[in-house]
């Protein structure tokens, strides 16, 4: 009996498993719209939302617990500066499950998987930040310049 089991095997080992939802929720956070087939596309929803959800709290322990999960610092960061202002007025469905047919190869129902909300205009990087802030080369004075 499988009560109170949440999640899906999909005939993985539980380490393979783990390994490919964190790699898949990496990259929806990284390009915010991912392929993949129907059943993994669910599952994933949980992961994400779940992620949003601590992003949104953004806390240290937080940010720990989603670093746990999100192996790219890059990604991280970027989740956890865009999802406050993101999905600020929304407590739920952070991501939405469109079916695009079905794969040539084997006719496995296929889905994209996409964060809904309108990405805000934040720098993606701290050198962007840098840049902007660095000061303009000051002209040579006149002492310097009779030399």
């Amino acid at each position: 009996m499988r009560h109170k089991k949440s999640g899906i095997k999909l005939n993985r080992t539980s380490s393979h498993r783990k390994a490919m939802f964190r790699n898949m929720v990496t990259s929806l956070f990284k390009y915010d719209r991912i392929r993949t087939t129907d059943v993994k596309a669910k599952e994933l929803r949980r992961w994400a939302d779940h992620l949003v959800t601590l992003a949104k709290r953004g806390d240290l322990h937080a940010m720990r617990q989603a670093a746990a999960i999100i192996r790219e610092r890059d990604v991280l960061r970027k989740l956890f500066r865009q999802a406050p202002i993101r999905f600020a007025e929304v407590s739920g469905g952070y991501t939405r499950i469109t079916k695009i047919g079905f794969r040539p190869g084997d006719a496995a129902p296929i889905s994209v998987v996409e964060l809904t909300g309108e990405a805000p205009t934040i720098p993606d990087s701290e050198k962007e930040e840098k840049k902007d802030k660095k000061p303009a080369a000051e002209p040579a004075s006149a002492e310097q310049q009779e030399s």
